[in-house]
């Protein structure tokens, strides 16, 4: 990757996550082929990057979060989907860092550190809910997030 244009924070994040990434096993497209083919959440990679703060790494420091910016918080995640986890990888991390700018930027104090602390220290995660609470079987599909 061409990293020129990119500042040195980036590239400290790009380096610190790709070290976390390369911890999982010796071999990253078995670990993640086996998550595919099970269905299964990367907890371990969640756990990790929680352990060292990454989760909170475009949210406010106050609230333990890192203070970077969402051009970090993209570096992160692909640096993720290019250690061998591909978009599901990154995607497993996804809403952790975008779906919780809209709780930093608008909720009350008492909210965010209530919700964004949880997320931050890995106790919570996020996740994007779609049309299927509209439809017949949506009991059955909330039952089965895991």
């Amino acid at each position: 990757m061409e990293t020129s244009g990119f500042s040195d924070e980036q590239l400290t994040v790009r380096d610190a996550i790709f070290k976390i990434c390369a911890t999982f096993t010796s071999d990253p497209d078995t670990y993640w082929m086996e998550h595919d083919q099970t269905e299964t959440y990367p907890h371990e990679l969640h756990k990790a990057l929680a352990q060292d703060g990454w989760l909170g790494i475009a949210l406010p420091e106050e609230l333990g979060g890192a203070g970077l910016g969402i051009s970090e918080a993209t570096m992160m995640l692909q640096t993720i989907a290019e250690s061998g986890a591909g978009l599901a990888g990154a995607q497993s991390i996804h809403a952790n860092v975008y779906a919780t700018q809209p709780v930093s930027k608008f909720a009350t104090p008492e909210q965010r550190d209530r919700f964004l602390r949880k997320i931050i220290s890995g106790e919570w995660r996020t996740c994007f809910v779609s049309r299927y609470f509209s439809r017949p079987n949506r009991l059955a599909f909330c039952n089965s997030i895991t």
